[in-house]
């Protein structure tokens, strides 16, 4: 039986990529017609991805943005960060939809691109709301109805989430100190020095420490969702795990705020969302999601000082997928109409 709709991956050859072929691979609506990219032009797909041995006859196309997205019902765009905001004006002009997992259009402000993302934004035009910030959670309406969606960052999805009702709540204001450590994919598929396996394994390494270039982007969600005079510190380190993502965010709420009153913000918050579980016996642990969609958070009251109490909220994703390509998947699903859990219920694997 044919598929309704037809796809195109432009970048596959990354870990990113290979999240998206496999998803795609297995959608029962949507096709996977090519996928583009600058290496491994001409070869199998399992040469990049071994996991695809025996799956599919696709290969990587080196393609021309438009000739990649000719055709398209919807482009996922797997390009780094400036390389993507060159390249969507051209297949915007195909009438394809767009999802663009880079940092390109996450930002409203280019003065604060340029800041953290070390370039003069070339699609400046396009910051002005063209793309919708994709994550469910927060923007699914929006996102039904948007041609064009720019998908959250890993570090940020993993945060806002943790965050998430609070804001929405009107109850997050002022300083947020946020600590995150990360897998080792999240730092792409070239190995460098602070990356390479030797370097890595057995280690602990912070890294753009109080700099990150998901702050803004955090900060710009957290306040859209009701948060106030919002000011995030935020410390990320590489851990010795290959993928995952663990966030641990302090806040400051009023103290008459109980515990039973927190748990019962996030029960409701997230008790309609198909991929955010508040774990009922436990906090929220990476192993729990890995290789999965899913989100585990958690909020626990602490100390109170001049009126207002300390409150750690924890969150734990998996970088690659609901803090990449799931979750680009999920707005995908969105766009087209379709049910928004496809191809990503699979709960991961234990241990």
């Amino acid at each position: 039986m044919a598929k309704r709709f037809k796809a195109a991956i432009i970048g596959g050859s990354g870990y990113g990529g290979a999240e998206l072929i496999r998803r795609l691979l297995l959608h029962p609506e949507v096709e996977l017609v090519r996928v583009a990219s600058v290496d491994y032009i001409g070869e199998p797909i399992a040469n990049a991805h071994p996991n695809f041995e025996g799956i599919t006859d696709l290969k990587f196309e080196g393609l021309a943005p438009a000739e990649a997205a000719a055709g398209m019902d919807i482009v996922l765009l797997g390009l780094p960060h400036k390389v993507s905001a060159q390249k969507v004006p051209e297949i915007m002009s195909t009438g394809a939809r767009i999802v663009d997992l880079s940092g390109d259009f996450r930002l409203r402000d280019a003065a604060t691109y340029k800041r953290y993302y070390g370039a003069d934004h070339p699609s400046a035009n396009l910051l002005d709301g063209t793309f919708v910030y994709g994550l469910p959670e927060l923007n699914r309406e929006a996102i039904k109805k948007a041609k064009y969606v720019a998908s959250p960052g890993c570090f940020a999805t993993s945060i806002e989430l943790g965050l998430l009702p609070l804001a929405k709540a009107g109850l997050l204001t002022g300083m947020v100190e946020t600590v995150g450590l990360t897998g080792s994919s999240g730092a792409g598929i070239v190995p460098g020095p602070t990356t390479h396996h030797p370097s890595r394994a057995g280690n602990l390494r912070t890294y753009k420490p109080l700099d990150h270039q998901h702050i803004p982007e955090v900060t710009q969600t957290l306040l859209a969702a009701g948060a106030k005079d919002l000011q995030l510190s935020f410390v990320p380190i590489s851990a010795p795990l290959p993928r995952g993502i663990f966030t641990t965010s302090f806040a400051h709420v009023d103290e008459k705020l109980t515990a039973d009153e927190i748990k019962k913000l996030f029960l409701e918050t997230y008790a309609h969302e198909p991929f955010v579980r508040v774990p009922k016996k436990r906090l929220p642990e990476v192993v729990a999601v890995a290789g999965s969609n899913y989100v585990e958070v958690a909020c626990q009251p602490g100390a109170v000082e001049n009126g207002r109490r300390v409150v750690a909220c924890f969150s734990a994703i998996d970088n690659l997928i609901k803090g990449g390509a799931g979750q680009a998947i999920q707005s995908m699903n969105l766009m087209l109409g379709l049910d928004e859990k496809l191809t990503l219920e699979d709960p991961g694997s234990w241990p």
